[in-house]
């Protein structure tokens, strides 16, 4: 078995590699027991060193202020409150990854599909991948409000798009999480292709179904 830090370097170079982090946009993280080793403010996704993470309390709430949350490394990326939201809400969680790509970024402009769920079904892929991914309310980066807000939905997620800035997804791992964050990307894209062309999307037994045999999270809900 890999070490966690080790396969958040890795992400961090594949996501660069794949044009889904820009300069220096982008953080990930990993929770190790009682910690969690998050990429430093400002960091370019590629040169990162697994000695050099930012490293913080878990167990902190995401309005913690960051003095208080960091326990070593340099300063974390200012959004670590979102990071902490996500691992507050789902402790099988062990990775986050937050992004600026293109596709979804623009998809985070646009209305939400549904109150739970700002991409359709379109392919069993993101149902399979991803999951419902709402859509969160506008706010500043680092906002430790909208990452409370976040945290505080009343219905399981494990991927999110924060309203025109870009996406956040989670998982059981690294693996999973990068998985998911490509997955986002690409049906955003689809998305985006298809534009105001008519198109189908998967019924609610068909999502549903998908949900409960990838162990993804699907729940109907109404159209935004």
């Amino acid at each position: 078995m890999t070490d966690p830090r080790t396969d958040l370097v890795t992400a961090g170079r594949r996501l660069t590699e794949a044009g889904l982090s820009p300069g220096s946009s982008g953080n990930l993280s990993v929770r190790i027991g009682d910690r969690v080793y998050i990429t430093p403010t400002g960091a370019a996704l590629d040169a990162l060193d697994a000695g050099e993470l930012a490293v913080l309390d878990a167990g902190a709430a995401p309005t913690t202020p960051v003095a208080r949350a960091h326990r070593a490394g340099p300063p974390p990326s200012k959004e670590f409150p979102l990071h902490l939201a996500l691992y507050q809400r789902d402790p099988e969680v062990t990775a986050v990854v937050h992004l600026h790509s293109a596709h979804a970024a623009a998809r985070s402009c646009q209305p939400a599909w549904s109150q739970r769920s700002a991409v359709p079904p379109l392919t069993p892929y993101f149902v399979m991948r991803v999951g419902q991914t709402p859509l969160i309310p506008y706010a500043p980066p680092g906002d430790a409000d909208q990452a409370r807000g976040l945290a505080d939905l009343d219905f399981p997620f494990r991927a999110a798009l924060l309203q025109n800035h870009g996406p956040v997804t989670s998982g059981r791992d690294m693996a999973a999480a990068v998985a998911a964050a490509v997955e986002l990307e690409e049906t955003s894209r689809l998305l985006l292709l298809l534009g105001q062309h008519p198109h189908r999307v998967l019924t609610p037994a068909e999502a549903t179904a998908l949900a409960a045999r990838y162990g993804s999270h699907w729940t109907p809900a109404p159209r935004a």
